[in-house]
C-alpha cells in the first residue's frame, strides 16, 4: 500500500489558498439565501395550516362518531318489542 500519508488527502493552507469571491457571486448568494429563507417561511404556513385543517376535520369526525354512538343508545324501539305469542297447532 505504500506510505500512510498518500493515501489521505494532503491538508489545505486555508489562508494561502482562499477563493476571493466577487461581489457580484457575494451578491447572488445573499440573494439565494434570502429566496431560501422566504421559501422556508412559506412552507411552514403552509403546514401550520394544513394542521389546523387536520385537525378541524378529525374534530368534525369525532364529533359525527360520538352524536351516533349517543343516538343509538337512546333508541327506545326495541324496548317495549314483544314476542308474538306463539299459536299451537290442535
Amino acid at each position: 500500500m505504500g506510505d500512510s500519508n498518500t493515501s489521505f488527502k494532503p491538508k489545505i493552507n486555508s489562508t494561502a489558498q482562499d477563493p476571493v469571491l466577487k461581489s457580484a457571486e457575494i451578491a447572488y448568494m445573499k440573494l439565494i439565501e434570502q429566496k431560501n429563507r422566504e421559501r422556508v417561511q412559506k412552507l411552514q404556513q403552509i403546514a401550520k395550516k394544513n394542521r389546523i385543517t387536520g385537525l378541524a376535520l378529525g374534530g368534525g369526525v369525532l364529533s359525527v362518531y360520538l352524536y351516533s354512538i349517543f343516538a343509538v343508545k337512546q333508541e327506545t324501539f326495541l324496548d317495549d318489542f314483544e314476542e308474538p305469542v306463539k299459536v299451537q297447532q290442535p
